[in-house]
């Protein structure tokens, strides 16, 4: 399992929301950028950038901070964050990201980014499917920055893109997002049980070392972390051996 790091930006500014709640923010003091070459000296692979300001207003925003860190040597990067017209993925693509993340445009028009997976190609297009539970226990996706309830269930939506050559989904459970309070173990357990061809990226609650072994043990291809490695709760040693893959 690769562990990738995630740096969220809004304003400008690396920061972690807690639990989805833009009212609930952490602002980190240090410029995006620099975080960034600090994971590749790491030893970090790939970056997760998410454009925060782009997920709530459906439109590319931190354009700066994005390309500055798309230009890193060593890092491979996937961007995600009001992806929601084929422009902005031409755009992405363009400025060198290697992977753009999709959300709520596959929600709502399944169709059209169906047609985009086709056009692009599984390793250029990943899906984020964001959850909460609800009292029955089943994953039920949210849309627009976490901001809306779907009817839309996590394993049909999945279902929709499977013949399509969908590859990479990153799950993120709402409710641990930047809480620090545990992976959903079981659920990620649940996905590669359920659609074990997919390269399923586990996000959302990742306190340490012992969270990450038990992600990979579910057979999940990735961990995506933020607030654990902006905090420094994974050591050095740990962090490169997840980072390596």
């Amino acid at each position: 399992m690769l562990l990738i790091p995630s740096i969220d930006i809004r304003g400008g500014h690396c920061v972690r929301l807690f639990k989805g709640d833009f009212s609930a923010e952490t602002i980190y003091a240090r410029p995006p950028l620099e975080v960034a070459r600090d994971y590749a000296e790491r030893g970090a692979r790939w970056l997760h950038l998410v454009d925060l300001d782009g997920a709530r207003d459906g439109a590319l925003t931190n354009h700066a901070a994005l390309t500055a860190m798309i230009g890193v040597a060593g890092l491979s990067v996937q961007v995600g964050g009001g992806i929601r017209q084929r422009s902005s993925v031409d755009e992405l693509l363009s400025l060198g990201a290697a992977r753009v993340v999709v959300g709520s445009a596959a929600v709502e028009r399944p169709g059209e980014v169906a047609a985009w997976l086709r056009e692009y190609g599984p390793e250029r297009i990943c899906l984020a499917f964001d959850i909460r539970l609800n009292h029955d226990g089943l994953a039920h996706l949210q849309t627009r920055g976490w901001r809306d309830a779907s009817t839309v269930g996590l394993f049909d939506a999945v279902e929709r893109f499977a013949e399509h050559g969908l590859r990479h989904v990153l799950c993120t459970d709402i409710d641990r997002d930047g809480a620090l309070a545990g992976p959903n173990v079981e659920l990620y357990r649940r996905c590669v049980t359920r659609f074990p061809t997919i390269a399923w990226q586990a996000s959302g609650g990742v306190r340490d070392d012992a969270d990450l072994q038990a992600l990979a043990d579910t057979g999940a291809a990735a961990a995506i972390s933020g607030k654990a490695l902006l905090e420094g709760r994974i050591d050095a040693p740990q962090m490169r051996r997840w980072l390596e893959g």
